[in-house]
C-alpha cells in the first residue's frame, strides 16, 4: 500500500528521486526543457491497493460510457450503441430516455460522454457528444437537449467536426466544463494508419491546426469558439482549438484544488499519457511519443522535443486509459486530491499520488472488467462504470479494516 500522505513529504531527496524515476515522468505542466530521457513507465510496477471493496449500484447496462449526475440526485448513463438510461433512487430505469438524435455506433463510435449545463437547474440543457455518418464518413457531434419529464426535448447540433473520417477508431471524446462557463472537448486524431486524410495518414493531422482532428477544443455553451482561445488570431487555425497534438483523449478532469486541467490519452503500443493541460500547448502526437506501432517499430525519433509539453505519466504496456476524476471524499482520506484513472486494457482502476501538483507514486485495484468511467458522485462517493454488456455501474466502498 502507498505510504500515507505526509510521510511522502518526509521521505529524503535521494528515496524521493528513485521512486519518481521509477514509477513516473514528472514535468511542471509548463513547456518541458530538459524531461527524463527514458522514465521507466509503471504499468505492470504498482502495488495492489487495500482497505477497499467493491458495491453494485446498478446492472444490466449495455456497454456504458459515462455517467452525469442531475441536481435532484438522479444520474444519466449513456450506452455507446445509442441510448440513455436514468438511474432514479438508486434504480436504473428499464426504458431508456427518448428524444436522442440518430447515432453512429461504429468501433470506438457511438452515443459517448454526457454533461449537463452548470446551471442544469434553470435551464435543464444536458450536453451529448456522439458519432453520426457512415462507415467510410464519420464524425463527431456535440448536441444539447432539454431533459425534462424522462425526454430530451428541443434537442439541437452545436458543433461538429467540420471533416468527416473512415473507421471505427478514435473518437475522442470527453466533455468538461470549466469555472467559466466553456466547455472543453476532446477529438481523436481519427485512427491509426493506413486511415489516410488528404492523401497522407489522418493521424498527422493531430499536428495541423486547421483540422481539429486530435485536439481539444474549447467552446462557448452555445458551440462557438471562445474568444480567448490561443488561436483565433491565426487565419490558417481552427478558432477553437485549446491544445493540439494528442492521439485519443478519453479523460478529462479538472483539479478543484487548484483549477488545472488534467487528461489521460491512449498511446498506440504503449505511451498512454497523462497530461496537465495548458492554452495552446503541443503535447507531440504523433511527431513525439513513446510509442510504438502495433507491429513494432517507434512511431517517432524522439520522446522529446524543444516546445512540446512532456507527459506527466507515461504508461508502457498500455492501460488504455479512459475516464478521469480528482477525489475529494471522506470515505478514504489518504486520497484526497488524488487522481483516478480508469485502465480498460488491464480492467484495473489506478490511483496517482499527487503531492504539490505532481505525480510521486500510483497503485492499482483490481476491478476485472474494464473500467470506462471513473467519477465522484454528489454524495462525494467514487463510481465506475465497466465496458461490458452487460455493463455495471460499481462504487468503492471502504472495508472497515
Amino acid at each position: 500500500m502507498l505510504p500515507r500522505r505526509g510521510e511522502c513529504i518526509r521521505l529524503v531527496p535521494s528515496r524521493r528521486a528513485r521512486l519518481a524515476a521509477s514509477l513516473l515522468l514528472l514535468t511542471t505542466g509548463a513547456l518541458a526543457a530538459s524531461p527524463p530521457s527514458s522514465p521507466e513507465h509503471p504499468s505492470t510496477k504498482v502495488q495492489e491497493a487495500s482497505g477497499w471493496r467493491l458495491e453494485t449500484v446498478a446492472e444490466g447496462l449495455e456497454h456504458p460510457w459515462s455517467i452525469a449526475w442531475l441536481p435532484n440526485g438522479q444520474a444519466v448513463i449513456s450506452e455507446r450503441p445509442g441510448r440513455l438510461r436514468l438511474l432514479a433512487e438508486g434504480r436504473l430505469q428499464e426504458r431508456p430516455i427518448s428524444g436522442l438524435p440518430r447515432i453512429l455506433a461504429l468501433g470506438q463510435g457511438g452515443l459517448l460522454d454526457l454533461a449537463p449545463h452548470p446551471n442544469f437547474a434553470e435551464n435543464r440543457w444536458l450536453y451529448l457528444s456522439y458519432s453520426v455518418g457512415s462507415e467510410d464518413a464519420n464524425r463527431v457531434r456535440i448536441g444539447r437537449g432539454r431533459f425534462e419529464d424522462g425526454q430530451l426535448h428541443d434537442f439541437e447540433v452545436i458543433y461538429q467536426n467540420p471533416e468527416t473520417k473512415s473507421g471505427g477508431q478514435h473518437f475522442g471524446s470527453r466533455l468538461l466544463w470549466l469555472p467559466d462557463g466553456s466547455l472543453l472537448v476532446s477529438l481523436g486524431d481519427g485512427g491509426n494508419p493506413p486511415i489516410s486524410f488528404n492523401g497522407e495518414p489522418i493521424r498527422n493531422q493531430a499536428q495541423a491546426l486547421g483540422t481539429v482532428f486530435g485536439k481539444v477544443l474549447r467552446l462557448n455553451a452555445d458551440g462557438s469558439p471562445h474568444p480567448e482561445n490561443p488561436f483565433v488570431d491565426e487565419p490558417d487555425a481552427r478558432a477553437e482549438i485549446f491544445t493540439f497534438g494528442h492521439r485519443n483523449i478519453q479523460g478529462l478532469a479538472l483539479n478543484p484544488a487548484d483549477a488545472s486541467l488534467w487528461a489521460s490519452e491512449h498511446g498506440a503500443r504503449g505511451g498512454d499519457e497523462i497530461n496537465r493541460l495548458s492554452a495552446g500547448g503541443d503535447y507531440g502526437w504523433p511527431r513525439v511519443t513513446y510509442s510504438r506501432e502495433y507491429w513494432g517499430p517507434r512511431i517517432s525519433e524522439s520522446e522529446s522535443s524543444p516546445g512540446v509539453i512532456a507527459p506527466l505519466v507515461v504508461w508502457t504496456p498500455s492501460i488504455a486509459p479512459s475516464g478521469l476524476t480528482f477525489y475529494t471524499g471522506q470515505e478514504f482520506p489518504d486520497w484526497q486530491g488524488d487522481l483516478f484513472a480508469g485502465a480498460l486494457k488491464f480492467r484495473e482502476l489506478r490511483r496517482i499520488d499527487l503531492e504539490d501538483g505532481r505525480p510521486v507514486a500510483e497503485e492499482k485495484f483490481t476491478i476485472g472488467r474494464r473500467v470506462r468511467d471513473v467519477r465522484q458522485g454528489p454524495d462525494a462517493g467514487l463510481y465506475l462504470l465497466t465496458d461490458e454488456n452487460p455493463g455495471q455501474l460499481l462504487r468503492l466502498r471502504p472495508t472497515g479494516d
